[in-house]
């Protein structure tokens, strides 16, 4: 059994929890008087002359990397993310595997301007409601968790809510079947969820595959200006770093590197 298949069936357990102690019609009503989303896509998109842009992530911990930066406050790295110059924020909301909650979303809404991405392992309608009630303005979409039609139901769902949708992929199959359902945010995962394997030539293999005018995030294992170069030359418009960030003394002062980087990247 992999890692992602025990995740997504914690998961459905979690939902099926929630759904009990919350009613869809409740949650609905708390979504629909939230303020307008901020554009996620908008924040990543770049032109030719422009460097990469970078999802700063908020993590604590990780089933592969053990715990990172255990009671970290979310709105303490939040703000220093966005004095730092990221274009936006990717919150863990996982707590069984990630140390992360559902609450993290609503105190970094309060503390930043920039767009946020809810990252969880989203398997059902009901936590697309979810993630507009508590403040997402993105959420992101594993295409290995889920079969083209629970996806396509899911990206509706999205766009019925005004949030962006970042559909990740792990390999070529992946990326032609989220392309043929529409997809227009692509994030490309050089960490396989099933095995947690890293392969960091992933992106430079599918963003050619991808439709013109996709925007594709390159994610998992950048540590540094090197990696950031090499991603921005495979064609992503921007990357998503947690874990370098989140380990280091200053998650803000890493960011300003990383973005330091990326603007010496750019033609």
């Amino acid at each position: 059994m992999s890692i992602l298949a025990d995740i997504l069936r914690a998961k459905r357990v979690e939902v099926e929890r929630a759904r009990a102690e919350r009613p869809l019609a409740d949650l609905e009503a708390c979504a629909a008087a939230m303020p307008p989303t901020r554009a996620f896509a908008d924040a990543l998109r770049r032109r030719p002359d422009q460097p990469v842009r970078v999802i700063a992530e908020f993590k604590r911990a990780s089933p592969s990397a053990g715990p990172i930066r255990p009671g970290a406050d979310p709105a303490e790295v939040a703000r220093e993310y966005a004095a730092a110059g990221a274009a936006a924020i990717s919150v863990l909301t996982d707590e069984q595997f990630f140390d992360g909650h559902l609450e993290f979303m609503a105190a970094i809404a309060d503390a930043v301007p920039v767009p946020l991405l809810r990252k969880d392992f989203i398997v059902d309608p009901y936590q697309v409601v979810e993630s507009r009630a508590h403040a997402a303005d993105a959420l992101l979409l594993i295409a290995a968790a889920l079969d083209p039609t629970e996806l396509c139901e899911l990206l509706d769902e999205a766009r019925r809510w005004g949030l962006g949708a970042l559909v990740e992929v792990h390999d070529e199959a992946e990326a032609e079947r989220v392309a043929a359902a529409g997809a227009e945010l692509i994030g490309v995962n050089h960490r396989d969820l099933r095995t947690f394997t890293m392969d960091m030539e992933l992106t430079g293999r599918i963003a050619p595959l991808l439709p013109a005018g996709a925007v594709v995030v390159a994610e998992s294992g950048i540590r540094g200006r090197d990696d950031v170069r090499r991603l921005e030359r495979a064609g992503a418009d921007a990357v998503l770093v947690g874990e370098t960030l989140m380990r280091a003394q200053s998650p803000g002062a890493a960011l300003a590197a990383l973005i330091g980087a990326a603007a010496e990247a750019a033609p």
